[in-house]
């Protein structure tokens, strides 16, 4: 088992018994406190979504990762503000917990291709930002994305919130949940994840962002 919590941005945080994983902590402008402490590992779709604070651990870029109680595994990806011509330089990350399948998208172009595809495998739940303005995915895009990678349940980040000051306004998660099409959890500040507890069908979870 394995909680959840949004941060703002592109920021989630995993966290096991044994385990806190943080996902782009240096996506959040002006956190209200540091979101990384000493014992954390820190998953960086982007270097520069890396952060200030220093981790026991940072995994930033494509490849095969294990620690404690989670494996990742890093697969290159085009940035969504990139030309073909500039190359990968932002990676998806499959991640395993307790048995549970987990893709986080960072702001990417708005398709995987099949080889792409194949690495990153079946999925179980996805975080895949949805706020759209150039900045990254928009509703529509990433409801191809998601619809792409088939998952039970998927974690909308990266939308308009009055409290987070983005650099270029954000659409209102709304416009993706309709989009999408599916039902919709509400799981408070924290989800608590197990395999037996997942959607049995396609489900948007909402986390309201958390301090």
């Amino acid at each position: 088992m394995f909680d959840v919590e949004y941060k703002g941005a592109n920021a989630v945080v995993f966290a096991t018994k044994k385990t806190r994983v943080v996902y782009d902590p240096g996506s959040l402008p002006n956190p209200a406190k540091p979101l990384v402490g000493a014992d954390d590992i820190v998953v960086a779709t982007e270097d520069r979504f890396v952060g200030t604070m220093t981790p026991r651990l940072l995994f930033d870029g494509p490849g095969e990762y294990e620690t404690a109680d989670v494996s990742l595994r890093g697969v290159a990806a085009r940035r969504h503000i990139d030309e073909e011509s500039s190359g990968m330089q932002s990676t998806v990350y499959r991640m395993v917990v307790g048995g549970v399948r987990v893709a986080v998208i960072g702001n990417i172009a708005p398709a995987l291709d099949e080889q792409q595809l194949e690495e990153i495998g079946v999925v179980d739940i996805v975080v895949v930002p949805v706020g759209g303005h150039g900045y990254t995915l928009d509703a529509l895009s990433a409801a191809k994305l998601v619809r792409q990678l088939e998952p039970k349940a998927v974690i909308p980040v990266h939308y308009a919130d009055t409290a987070v000051a983005y650099e270029v306004p954000q659409d209102e998660v709304d416009g993706f949940i309709q989009e999408l099409g599916a039902a919709v959890i509400d799981a408070g500040t924290k989800w608590k994840v197990k395999e037996a507890n997942l959607p049995g069908e396609l489900s948007v979870v909402m986390l309201a962002r958390g301090a």
